[in-house]
């Protein structure tokens, strides 16, 4: 069974409904470590050499946060900067995470249509998501096509179960070493070609 390791980020967990009910689904899981950096790091003091143990004993590394002015919310940006150093996670023998799965899950507060090349953002969560898959190419990762729940203020309660259910079935595949294409009741963001043929 694979280890997994979920960085969250959200500076206002307090008053997410959607990423409560996300959590709430793998709260507990063996083999998941769910790692709250605004709740460990609330004064942007990000422990370097723990956080470089902590990816060094999972496999799988998940990008969890809502989607913040088309990008992650700061802490999250800044744990990007500092822990994946020169020389550790890139450059000449920076190979402390070639091979690990990375994968985003990410919430959105408009929904698909407004991500599109028709759409009033003009273009798609891959699109915007290119620095985060770079970074993982750039360390060696294979980055996996994002998980998005999009049009959060507009989900129903029995959306928010669905798609909490299909969190979990996320994770579980992961940890089993399952191909996340053979989940089709989940939707990936797969509309940049070369994305849909990394899982």
């Amino acid at each position: 069974m694979k280890k997994i390791l979920i960085l969250f980020a959200h500076p206002r967990f307090e008053q997410s409904r959607t990423n409560k009910a996300l959590i709430q689904n793998i709260q507990g899981m063996e083999g998941v470590t769910f790692h709250d950096l605004y709740e460990r790091y609330p004064g942007f003091h990000i422990d370097i050499p723990y956080e470089k143990n902590l990816l060094v004993q999972h496999d799988v590394v998940v990008w969890h946060h809502p989607f913040y002015w088309y990008s992650c919310p700061p802490l999250m940006k800044q744990w990007i900067d500092l822990v994946l150093e020169y020389g550790w996670a890139y450059g000449p023998q920076g190979n402390a995470l070639a091979g690990k799965q990375c994968l985003q899950i990410i919430t959105t507060g408009g929904t698909a249509k407004v991500y599109c090349s028709e759409g009033r953002n003009l273009y798609s969560i891959n699109e915007f998501l290119r620095p985060f898959e770079q970074t993982a190419r750039l360390c060696q990762m294979k980055y996996l096509s994002p998980f998005a729940v999009m049009g959060t203020h507009r989900l129903k309660p029995e959306d928010l179960e669905k798609f909490a259910w299909q969190y979990r079935q996320v994770i579980d595949y992961l940890q089993e070493g399952k191909s996340l294409q053979s989940l089709k009741n989940c939707v990936f963001q797969t509309d940049i070609p070369e994305l849909s043929n990394l899982n």
